[in-house]
């Protein structure tokens, strides 16, 4: 039998790269936008005096688990570079900003130079400044063009709610010099009668990734004139390219450059990201170009007070009669009710968009039991509103008449919300880039802050509540992504040829993975090569091969059945799991049943209803190794990485009482398997190292089992993955290994640079996880060690002693980590094995619901 687990769809401590430019401390007001909202600074309370409040009484003090305090610190001026027009300079002085942290001069002075430039500071340190100005400058010598676009920008951003935040930021700041600047939304919400002016006339256009791959580039002879005049390409929130998402906008920019080189211009790349891990490092591998790094923050900073909460115990008992905590979401809640009613502006940041919700109605009702004319002043924000709902809902926050607000991470991404006195986050995001992001959104003014992370009831937020050296010790993590992923690459390469025929010149640009990609293409017939060039047969649009949020597949409509109404769509890959028949489907508020679900047609019917519970699917799986690319020796066992194949199936659904998670019950489903080629890290032990852990046959099932939940949960501590992104195996005697084995896997097709990062930090990683397991206070395991939310067996068996006693053993002979890369390894002879696997292998499904609006 085996036991494996499905993906489901700052601190001071980073040593940054040095910059430093002749500055002085200076009063940290200097440089602030004189509109945004400061009148009621002066009479906020400190973020110590808004904690201690919602933490007064003795079961509420006990749940915060640790209090860091990070100081304020003063800001460094510099001087904007001489060849900034002055009257951009003028522009910028009327906006309030005298004079330029030093970080953004520096960055406008590698712009000008024709430098591609990352800067990498921490929120709210004035990056957008830092590129805008440049450009800017370099728009107004354009103007003066016989043309008047003598020069043209263009903005990525990866959500809506950004792109239309940054073009009020750019009209507001651009006002003074008059029609010189001409800043446009360019994306699905754009109205079809602007596109046209758009692509004649403006000279600074706010777009996203994903249309510029299905828009822009397919059209680009539209685009020409832009195109042959694209001085600049600014790429904001840049760490949040990552996993196979950023693999293909890593494609799409190198489509960019193609053609740009066609048409004769060679843009410079201006990046932003939160602050990160060698952030040149992957801004080169975003673009495919060097990139110069700007990572020494001078901007100022307020008082942060940092609080890790913890939910009490329950009364309820969980799956085997494990002890069950109160939900993030009901403790979210409270706070962010509390927060309200002390009239401290908060954000409370939700992983999903039905948490959003919940916690948004769950305030309300709260409130309304305090004082009615405070429940209009929390509301709920996430993607698939109407752009209407998000800008009014932006503007409202912005103003201060909404206090409260429980976001998805569509809001965490550089949106202007100035202002906030707290943050709360329901749940870790997943990275600590995320947690930083998210908690640097509250004193923005340079005013002190609170941020609060209340923990889930799950292995990594234990974890990390009883470990804070974890999360405020350590520098953030690298980004991870792979452009020569084949299943991302092929869909490029194929769009690539039908916006101009590939020639050998272009095949460096995409990457060595085109040598080995080209002829599969050729063999479907999706591209044939004539004379020196590749052209794309088919008559369908190329880019409508991939979805770049998504694992690919055609997106399966949600239809409400009574008036035919269209609700909105789900990824291929997260159907089976989230929106199969009975599943429960959350709408702007509304909640909806799926009644069922036509995967030849991709659409499922649902209908408003009321269920009293969530629902959350199983499933089970299979795991063949398909290729060993590296392994190294464990004591006598083994560590691998390399590729494999994984047969999943959804075989029923859970439903959980809202608000306490109580499991109502399990209905069977029956749906086809789904397989997924992907990459993988996976161990091995041997029986001598069974026997010095004195693991005996009857608990080696649940030993390994119990071993692998917590693995999974503890990943995204190591690589920028949520873990919903990766998946897992255990298997007592799996037919490839014949050894007792555990995988983890990537969620994605090709692998997406997880299970690659796990294999070079095992160490570390299995070391966590062997502590989140010991440390636990419970007898047998719960939800906040091995137990697992999705885990296609019900949790059965685990043995949480086991799993400590084997991680140990395997640790004590654990080699120390290297920093070289599987594909810089000798790759050994494929391994072979019998074809058939010993009993069935149960499986934790996909979720729906884990992207950004």
């Amino acid at each position: 039998m085996a036991f494996n687990h499905l993906p489901a769809g700052v601190h001071d401590a980073l040593t940054p790269l040095s910059v430093t430019p002749v500055t002085h401390s200076v009063p940290m007001a200097k440089n602030h936008r004189s509109d945004r909202p400061q009148a009621h600074a002066a009479s906020r309370p400190s973020p110590g005096t808004v904690l201690d409040r919602l933490a007064s009484g003795p079961s509420r003090s006990a749940r915060i688990t640790h209090t860091e305090h990070l100081p304020p610190r003063a800001g460094r001026h510099a001087v904007w570079p001489e060849r900034i027009r002055s009257e951009v300079i003028a522009a910028v002085q009327a906006c309030g900003i005298e004079h330029p942290w030093a970080h953004q001069a520096l960055a406008a002075e590698h712009a000008l130079e024709g430098d591609s430039v990352v800067v990498a500071t921490g929120t709210a340190s004035g990056k957008s400044l830092a590129y805008l100005v440049p450009v800017l400058s370099t728009l107004l010598d354009g103007a003066e063009a016989p043309n008047g676009r003598g020069a043209t920008a263009l903005y990525l951003s990866p959500t809506k709610a950004l792109a239309a935040d940054q073009c009020r930021s750019v009209k507001e700041l651009s006002q003074p010099l008059g029609n010189s600047v001409r800043p446009a939304v360019y994306d699905g919400d754009t109205p079809f009668e602007e596109r046209e002016w758009i692509r004649q006339y403006a000279n600074y256009v706010l777009t996203n990734p994903d249309m510029l791959h299905r828009g822009i580039l397919p059209s680009h002879p539209r685009w020409s004139s832009f195109l042959k005049s694209l001085r600049y390409v600014v790429i904001d929130e840049c760490h949040t390219y990552r996993g196979v998402f950023g693999s293909h906008v890593a494609q799409v920019l190198r489509r960019l450059r193609r053609l740009c080189a066609r048409y004769g211009s060679f843009p410079v790349f201006l990046l932003a990201s939160a602050t990160a891990a060698e952030p040149a490092v992957a801004a080169r591998r975003l673009t495919g170009l060097p990139v110069v790094e700007v990572a020494d923050d001078a901007s100022p900073r307020g008082e942060l007070v940092f609080a890790l909460w913890e939910p009490p115990l329950t009364e309820l008992q969980g799956e085997r009669g494990a002890p069950v905590r109160r939900t993030a979401t009901a403790e979210t809640a409270d706070l962010l009710t509390d927060l309200t009613v002390q009239g401290v502006r908060s954000v409370a940041f939700v992983r999903s968009r039905r948490g959003a919700e919940l916690i948004s109605v769950i305030a309300q009702e709260r409130l309304a039991e305090v004082d009615r004319s405070l429940v209009g002043r929390v509301a709920a924000y996430r993607g698939g509103y109407p752009p209407e709902e998000r800008r009014a809902l932006e503007r409202a926050l912005h103003s201060g008449e909404l206090l409260g607000l429980a976001a998805t991470t569509a809001l965490e991404l550089g949106v202007d919300v100035s202002g906030l006195d707290a943050v709360v986050i329901a749940g870790y995001p997943g990275t600590r880039a995320s947690l930083w992001q998210q908690a640097g959104r509250a004193g923005r003014s340079g005013q002190g802050a609170l941020a609060v992370l209340v923990a889930r009831d799950d292995p990594l937020d234990t974890f990390l509540v009883h470990h804070p050296e974890a999360l405020f010790d350590r520098p953030v993590e690298s980004t991870v992504l792979d452009p020569d992923n084949p299943y991302v690459l092929a869909p490029h390469l194929c769009a690539a040829a039908a916006e101009l025929p590939l020639t050998e010149e272009d095949l460096d640009l995409f990457g060595p993975a085109c040598a080995d990609v080209l002829p599969q293409l050729e063999a479907a017939k999706l591209l044939r090569r004539r004379t020196k060039a590749w052209h794309w047969t088919r008559r369908e649009r190329a880019a409508d091969l991939t979805d770049i949020r998504g694992a690919g597949g055609r997106p399966v409509q949600v239809v409400e059945s009574g008036t035919g109404r269209l609700l909105g769509t789900v990824d291929a890959g997260a159907a089976h799991s989230a929106v199969h028949e009975g599943a429960v489907h959350l709408h702007q508020g509304r909640t909806y049943l799926v009644r069922s679900l036509d995967l030849e047609d991709s659409v499922a019917l649902v209908e408003q209803a009321d269920p009293p519970y969530s629902t959350v699917a199983r499933d089970t799986t299979s795991i063949s190794i398909l290729e060993t690319d590296t392994e190294i020796p464990w004591g006598a066992g083994r560590l691998c990485y390399g590729s494999v194949e994984v047969t999943n199936q959804v075989v029923s659904y859970l439903r959980r009482r809202l608000i306490t998670g109580e499991v109502l019950g399990e209905t069977k489903l029956d749906l086809p398997p789904r397989t997924l080629r992907t990459r993988a890290v996976w161990w091995t032990v041997t029986e001598d190292q069974l026997d010095e852990a004195r693991i005996t046959p009857e608990i080696l099932g649940g030993s390994l089992h119990a071993a692998e939940h917590a693995s999974i949960g503890m990943l995204p501590l190591f690589a920028t993955c949520d873990r919903w992104d990766i998946g897992g195996v255990s298997v007592p005697l799996h037919p490839d290994t014949l050894l007792p084995t555990v995988f983890v896997y990537d969620g994605h097709p090709g692998g997406a640079g997880f299970a690659e990062r796990a294999f070079h930090t095992a160490r570390s990683w299995l070391m966590a996880t062997r502590e989140a397991i010991a440390s636990c206070e419970c007898e047998a395991g719960c939800p906040s060690c091995i137990q697992s939310p999705k885990c296609g067996n019900g949790n059965d068996p685990l043995h949480k002693r086991g799993a400590v006693r084997l991680l140990t053993v395997l640790l004590r002979e654990a080699p120390e980590e290297k920093p070289e890369k599987p594909e810089e390894s000798e790759k050994p002879e494929k391994s072979e094995g019998p074809e058939e696997s010993e009993g069935p292998e149960e499986s934790e499904g996909p979720e729906g619901d884990g992207k950004a609006g």
